[in-house]
């Protein structure tokens, strides 16, 4: 059992926070309510008395509060700091340190983990500051309850209402208990597009939304592991329970691999990696148009997956999964990847289908082993995920035994 300090922020969600607080009694937990100016014009501060039985903390300069600096006793006594539901406002602060209230400050004094359930309106959501917040407090270790779609307060229809409360709790729960068949083991992932700069102005790059490597992210931590997720650029959020780490290009891509996955356990290279990058680096200074041919030089990018392949030999671990996205016969080039790069399983798809791959939240691929091959129809991709990483835990835990 833990204490968990549960931040309210001004939100129609605030209302849900009741039921929040319950679902983490009821998982043995204790609570301490901590109310925003804002979060007060839509629940009273009576509602979380009733139910935490404690002083529900609204004001950082309250008579009396400051005898032992309550938000520092706060901090450390915490197991966890949930705020449900997560404004634009209150992620923006988190993100950028702003401490002007008891629950930002808090924030900055705690040590223990950090849970956010984001929600408000759609285009909020999406907007490119609140993005770059999110991956700045992601990048930080701070995990988050993804928000749902439906009926906004707002009367929209979309993406930003505050996740259901039993979804929220269970959230917090695993943090404080986890579980799983992978508990104790690091598993590293790789995802999204890289982007090669030619100048300041102009990439290349490719359709990978990110989809694939973010479930088996997801699903990795759901099942225990630390998991850390090496991602390229993309609109994903978070999931939940998983340290992000953000990058650019291949090479930016390679490096965060090789530093995340000392002592790793499973490695799956999920993301599209650029093949190809502008020799010399990009232009200092936008390329002008001219009414000629412009002759771009391109240079290999480091093959990271033959490289973790090489690098470790024949040690145990950690597992490596690869992917073959392939036009024509994927299982071929799976298993030629295979043995090229030194790999335990590709996972191939074939990218010229209408119904699934890049950019879909559906896919359909061919798990190539030593073993044997085994075919997956067309599903989500969270299916999926789950069959990637019950391969991979069967060779982990094969090699573990010897």
């Amino acid at each position: 059992m833990a204490l968990i300090a549960l931040g309210v922020t001004g939100g129609i969600g605030a209302y849900k926070a009741a039921e929040v607080a319950r679902g983490l009694q009821k998982r043995g937990h204790e609570v301490a309510a901590i109310m925003t100016r804002s979060a007060a014009q839509f629940v009273g501060e009576v509602t979380f008395e009733a139910i935490t039985r404690r002083r529900v903390i609204t004001d950082q300069y309250a008579r009396g509060a400051n005898a032992d600096i309550e938000h520092i006793s706060l901090a450390t006594d915490i197991g966890l700091l949930l705020v449900a539901p997560a404004t634009a406002n209150i992620i923006g602060k988190f993100a950028h340190g702003i401490a002007d209230d008891f629950l930002t400050s808090l924030y900055l004094a705690t040590r223990a983990p950090v849970l956010l359930a984001p929600a408000m309106n759609t285009n909020m959501l999406e907007h490119d500051a609140v993005r770059r917040n999110l991956a700045a407090l992601a990048a930080r270790g701070v995990q988050f309850v993804e928000p749902g779609e439906g009926y906004l307060a707002c009367g929209w229809i979309g993406k930003g209402r505050l996740a259901e409360h039993e979804a929220i709790a269970e959230a917090a729960d695993r943090i404080l208990r986890p579980t799983g068949s992978l508990l104790g083991t690091l598993v590293v992932v790789t995802a999204g597009p890289t982007r090669e700069d030619i100048d300041p102005v102009r990439y290349i790059g490719n359709r990978s939304s990110g989809r694939m490597g973010y479930a088996i992210a997801a699903e990795a931590a759901r099942r225990g592991a630390r998991v850390v997720l090496v991602s390229g650029p993309t609109s994903l959020p978070a999931p939940a329970g998983v340290e992000i780490v953000a990058v650019r290009s291949a090479d930016d891509m390679h490096r965060a691999v090789l530093a995340s996955s000392s002592g790793a356990d499973i490695v799956v290279m999920a993301a599209a990696v650029a093949d190809y990058t502008p020799a010399g680096g990009p232009a200092g200074a936008k390329i002008e148009k001219a009414d000629k041919p412009l002759d771009l030089t391109l240079v290999r990018t480091v093959d990271i997956l033959a490289a973790l392949g090489k690098a470790r030999g024949e040690a145990a671990r950690p597992v490596l999964v690869g992917f073959a996205a392939e036009s024509g016969d994927p299982v071929a080039r799976g298993r030629e990847k295979l043995a090229r790069k030194a790999a335990d399983l590709i996972v191939a798809n074939d990218i010229s289908r209408t119904d699934g791959g890049f950019d879909s939240e559906m896919n359909a691929a061919t798990i190539v082993g030593r073993d044997g091959e085994e075919a997956f129809p067309l599903g989500p991709k969270t299916v999926l995920a789950g069959r990637i990483l019950d391969r991979a835990e069967r060779l982990l835990q094969a090699r573990v035994a010897k």
